[in-house]
């Protein structure tokens, strides 16, 4: 179920083209929903893809950063992990993971810390600070890296974090890349700065939908307020 990474990057390129192929085959997944508040009954988050992209943009992008983000990258890795193994216990059951976040509510443990409902959460607000730093990276601007990264932390994670958390941050702020070394570090092979500011853009637009409906589902199953101590 699980997809090795080198099998990924060496058909596609880079983790921005795979995370494109991911979207666009979740939207062909997703039927059109044209009711902005969704009920059980058409909410409808992908499983597999949804955990692919996180693995793609969140994992693979952090390990490519350095060592730097070794304590995030390992919250997200344990919240993956979550996910994939109710999804593993039943992949038909699981394949929706709104079936995993109704079937929490009904137990009564979706805010538990260590519920999926909560993992699920922080993956979404981790994907929302991957677009917001996305998009600043490849402003055409003076902006350096750690403003990019600040800039993007204040609009997505700061107001969900406690001080615990956000004394982690400022800790890792210190230690981020330089703008250039990180563009490198995402760029396939043979391809220019240009032509990843345009994949880029494509993510961003494919993305950005999407989030909004996760969002969504946050609203529904009333998991949109939780915060860390």
């Amino acid at each position: 179920m699980k997809r090795k990474r080198s099998d990924a990057l060496e058909i596609k390129g880079s983790e921005i083209r795979s995370a494109i192929e991911e979207l666009t085959m979740l939207v062909k997944l997703n039927k059109p929903n044209n009711n902005p508040h969704p009920g059980d009954d058409d909410a409808k988050i992908p499983t597999m893809p949804f955990l692919s992209i996180c693995n793609l943009l969140l994992l693979q992008v952090l390990d490519k950063i350095g060592p730097t983000m070794t304590v995030l990258r390992k919250d997200i890795h344990q919240n993956i992990q979550r996910l994939e193994k109710v999804l593993e216990s039943d992949p038909s059951l699981y394949s929706n993971v709104v079936k995993i976040l109704k079937k929490e509510e009904t137990e009564g443990s979706s805010k538990m810390r260590t519920s999926c409902s909560r993992a699920f959460v922080w993956l979404t607000r981790s994907l929302d600070f991957t677009v917001a730093l996305l998009q600043n990276i490849t402003k055409d601007s003076e902006q350096n890296m750690e403003q990019a990264v600040e800039e993007s932390y204040n609009s997505t994670l700061k107001s969900w974090h406690g001080w615990i958390s956000w004394a982690a941050y400022k800790v890792a702020l210190q230690l981020v890349p330089e703008k250039k070394i990180l563009i490198s570090v995402l760029l396939a092979k043979e391809e220019n700065y240009e032509s990843l500011k345009e994949e880029i853009q494509t993510l961003i637009s494919l993305f950005v939908p999407f989030l909004e409906e996760v969002h969504s589902v946050l609203v529904l199953y009333r998991l949109d307020r939780i915060k860390t101590p």
